[in-house]
């Protein structure tokens, strides 16, 4: 069974009288424990596709199912809550709290699912970020607010904080697109490490060159898949 399904899904987006399909009856399936790339140009439905998976849009037609499950019945509660417990996101920007220490963002996830009824003591809260601070090297930056970090330092906040929860699917829309290439490595080269230990990754990427460093490559075009390889 496939952890993530999509089935012949269709988004459009109504401009006036105009539709717009940003995805065209789209299908395809990705399974646990796969680092995928998902590419191609400016508009071709990359987001549009990373959102659909990740419960943060709804497709208009067509079934999305998560783990075999339909999730189109879900209300906005459902959604959020599979999202906290099950995902993890980072995204270009790293939407990080500029008065928060590194810590305190990374803690955050496990504030929310505490107000979903998941209550997770605050020293617990403490002892799991310090260990995703750990994992993606920033021990020594615990403390540091954002604007006291470089950018690769800031998205590796970000991923430990998307990591806190232990989500099986880590979800990544142009992860480097806001670092130098040196920063962009370590980022890659984190990501490659949490998929050797079974975390699946599907990541957004204009960049051919980092959409080659993942085990598989899915490239849309106009909103339809057009590409579909696997690293030999």
């Amino acid at each position: 069974m496939a952890l993530l399904s999509a089935d012949r899904v269709n988004k459009i987006f109504t401009r006036g009288d105009e539709e717009i399909y940003a995805m065209r009856d789209l299908s395809v399936e990705i399974d646990e424990g796969e680092f995928v790339a998902i590419t191609g140009a400016s508009g071709s439905g990359k987001s549009t596709l990373l959102y659909i998976f990740g419960l943060l849009d709804r497709p208009t037609s067509g079934r999305y199912a998560l783990q075999g499950s339909p999730t189109e019945h879900l209300n906005d509660d459902a959604r959020a809550k599979l999202r906290n417990v099950f995902m993890g996101f980072v995204f270009q920007s790293f939407h990080l709290l500029p008065r928060a220490s590194a810590l305190r963002n990374v803690m955050m996830p496990m504030v929310y699912a505490a107000s979903h009824g998941k209550a997770i003591s605050e020293s617990e809260q403490r002892t799991r970020a310090q260990e995703a601070l750990r994992i993606v090297g920033l021990s020594d930056r615990q403390d540091h607010i954002p604007n006291q970090l470089s950018g690769g330092q800031r998205q590796r906040v970000a991923i430990a904080r998307a990591l806190v929860n232990a989500p099986r699917i880590l979800f990544a829309d142009e992860p480097t697109g806001n670092l130098d290439s040196k920063s962009g490595r370590e980022v890659l080269g984190i990501f490659e490490a949490l998929n050797a230990r079974g975390t699946t990754i599907v990541m957004v990427t204009h960049d051919p060159a980092i959409a080659d460093r993942a085990k598989r490559k899915l490239v849309l075009g106009d909103g339809a898949l057009i590409g579909d390889s696997r690293a030999v």
